[in-house]
């Protein structure tokens, strides 16, 4: 056994690089926080609050990762005691009474309290209640009607699931919150402060938030409880989840990988992650595991062993409620016995049956055949400016700051100022500079686009706003915020303006250091270039992301055809390469201003940019738009022939921007102008 521990650290080190190091997984979840910290005054304005909740809330970013959402109503009050009622005003709220005495544990049902008319509600011995699977149904069917899902969409449990661009998966819960804790949770309280986990302050903070009930009934046979909801507690499980030290989080990846590339490679996929969490958290809190990166097979196998336990005795406690054994109507008779023979044979294979997975056969198989080979767990912790910064832009890139109206742009703004004041983390500072120069940009187009001003003064000082606040995000983001400024000056007919800002951004989007495609960073370069710069510097001159056209944004004419289609095909933004964007303003402003070498030289430069590009500089998923801009721009310059084969081109890329039902107008419209020419 002396070779367990070096194999642990070698498996440590391969987690780290594969799962995230501790410093990675703390970007994420501090950006994270700040996002929702910011949006939260914006929720609670619509009535409505949203929460991230699953595995990439946790920190994963893992291909497998899911993407959960909650939301719930503000003026829906859920209390455990009538004598609760008081606290709330039956003008404004909706109270429901929770009742528990006769369902299953884990599941209560919602009497209704206030007198109000709700689609939803069931008469039930002498009561009104709110039908879980009306209150699911209405929600899926509101949002159809309202284009916030599309046909791959589809009930699933307590969620509506679907792709995000055909790629993520997500699930999204409508559900209701509930408050006070300690009404429901008594023993688990107690629990906690016996065994001392989670720690007081962690306890504390969890006892302050709420919990949840979701629209699903609890099963027997197939049939659901139409008028049961079950409690949920993701908010507390995030909580819970942040209090792993390293070794423990990289032990909960293992055990989701292990799952997904072992246990669920075949056709039965009995188990789901969330058994793998709740074991680790029953673990973590016996006390008797020694968490530390050169134990990190004995901990795996010992929560390994707690599960096959588990489901050998078809039972399987909820951490939060242990008389809610989650294997009920679930795992049963012959399915649960052909899943303890399968966990059973990984059992008598003892830690080589890891080597099943690819992904973990990769890490240990090194160690396995060198008996030399070491790695010590600082190793996979030690990560250079260049892998860090990869991390943060890649966070802060998934996030999205765009106002629709002026009160959110208020909104946003008014959170930066509060959450600025606070001690906070410095890539929280930066997720709130990032949302400063975004609502900048945004509420700028808002203006220009919703503006009403009929004389030339007004127009003048709505202009030296509008300007202003365009320079300012171009000083307060990544490096292509400029390309907004630009944008703004070709829409007013300034195109010298435009080619000046156009032609900075292109100088400084061609320093080698500049991080873009984030899979072929120069790390070297970066590193010496700008490694010791402070982190908002950083970002300023060397992050570059996609340029977003959101719906409510039309930048400029040529493009107002894409944007509007897209938007009814479902989608809210076009992503845009921003070597693409530069090519494109350069070809149009020459061409407006009739410069037509440079103009041509630019429409060389952009069509060999599209031609030869491995997806350095054109990811294959702008790839439709890309080719779509250079069709516009020869059509533009009169090149029917190249603006057909470039839209037919377009056709042929993947369909991210959902831009199709554009070109094949553009492309109807070119055939007749040749059919014209003709003729």
């Amino acid at each position: 056994m002396d070779h367990i521990p070096r194999l642990s650290e070698v498996l440590y080190v391969g987690l780290c690089r594969k799962i995230g190091t501790p410093t990675e997984v703390a970007i994420r979840r501090d950006v994270k926080d700040m996002d929702e910290m910011i949006k939260k005054p914006i929720y609670r304005h619509r009535g409505s609050i949203v929460m991230d909740s699953g595995s990439y809330r946790e920190g994963f970013r893992l291909r497998s990762s899911d993407r959960h959402k909650m939301f719930w109503l503000c003026k829906y009050k859920l209390i455990t005691d009538i004598s609760q009622s008081r606290f709330y005003n039956n003008t404004k709220h909706i109270i429901l009474l929770m009742e528990d005495s006769d369902t299953p544990p884990g599941f209560v049902k919602l009497r209704l309290l206030t007198p109000v008319q709700i689609s939803c509600l069931v008469l039930f011995n002498g009561g009104a209640y709110l039908s879980s699977r009306l209150w699911r149904e209405k929600d899926f069917q509101d949002r159809i009607e309202k284009g916030s899902y599309s046909e791959n969409v589809r009930i699933h449990g307590p969620c509506s699931s679907g792709f995000l661009y055909g790629l993520l998966e997500f699930d999204e819960a409508y559900c209701l919150a509930t408050f006070p804790w300690s009404k429901l949770l008594g023993r688990w309280v107690e629990r906690c402060q016996r065994h001392t986990w989670p720690p007081v302050p962690v306890l504390e903070k969890i006892l302050k938030n709420d919990c949840h009930c979701v629209p699903i009934g609890s099963k027997v046979g197939v049939i659901s409880n139409d008028l049961e909801w079950r409690l949920s507690f993701s908010q507390a499980e995030q909580q819970l989840v942040c209090t792993m030290n390293h070794t423990q989080f990289l032990c909960y990846g293992l055990l989701k990988i292990f799952l997904k590339e072992v246990i669920n490679c075949g056709d039965d996929k009995l188990l789901c992650s969330y058994y793998m969490k709740t074991t680790m958290f029953w673990m973590m809190q016996s006390g008797q595991i020694e968490w530390r990166p050169n134990n990190l097979l004995d901990c795996f196998w010992r929560c390994f062993k707690y599960l096959l336990h588990c489901v050998y005795c078809g039972d399987f406690p909820n951490f939060f409620i242990p008389q809610n054994n989650m294997f009920i109507n679930k795992i049963v008779d012959d399915a649960r016995g052909s899943l303890v023979e399968q966990l059973y044979q990984y059992y008598r294979m003892g830690m080589p049956c890891l080597l099943l997975s690819p992904t973990l056969r990769s890490f240990l198989e090194p160690a396995l055949c060198t008996l030399s080979f070491v790695l010590s767990a600082a190793e996979g912790e030690f990560m250079s400016a260049a892998e860090l910064d990869k991390c943060g832009i890649t966070e802060l890139c998934n996030l999205s700051f765009t106002a629709k109206q002026k009160w959110a742009s208020y909104l946003y703004l008014k959170s930066v100022t509060t959450l600025s004041r606070l001690s906070i983390s410095p890539h929280q500072l930066l997720t709130l500079q990032f949302c400063t120069a975004e609502t900048l940009v945004s509420s700028a187009f808002m203006m220009v686009n919703s503006a009403s001003c009929c004389t030339h003064r007004n127009i003048y000082n709505l202009d030296i706003i509008i300007c202003g606040m365009l320079k300012m995000a171009s000083k307060l983001g990544p490096v292509f915020f400029l390309l907004y400024l630009a944008l703004y000056y070709y829409r007013t007919w300034r195109f010298v303006k435009t080619l000046h800002i156009t032609y900075i951004t292109q100088q400084r989007l061609s320093q080698a250091f500049v991080i873009y495609n984030i899979d072929t960073i120069d790390r070297q370069r970066y590193n010496e270039a700008v490694g010791n710069l402070p982190l908002s510097r950083r970002m300023k001159i060397a992050w570059v992301e996609n340029v977003c056209l959101f719906e409510n944004i039309p930048c400029i004419e040529e493009l107002y055809l894409e944007q509007f289609l897209s938007q009814q095909n479902g989608n809210s933004l076009l992503f845009v390469s921003p070597f693409v964007m530069v090519e494109m303003l350069l070809v149009l402003s020459h061409h407006r201003l009739g410069n037509r070498s440079q103009c041509l030289q630019s429409l060389t430069d952009l069509q060999t940019l599209l031609i030869y590009d491995d997806g350095t500089y054109v990811p294959l998923y702008t790839r439709d738009i890309s080719w779509q801009l250079l069709g516009i721009c020869q059509h533009g310059l009169g090149d029917l022939h190249g603006a057909l084969e470039s839209f037919e081109e377009s056709l042929r890329q993947e369909s991210f921007n959902e831009i199709k039902e554009a070109t094949y107008i553009r492309i109807k419209c070119v055939k007749q102008q040749l059919h014209r020419n003709d003729s």
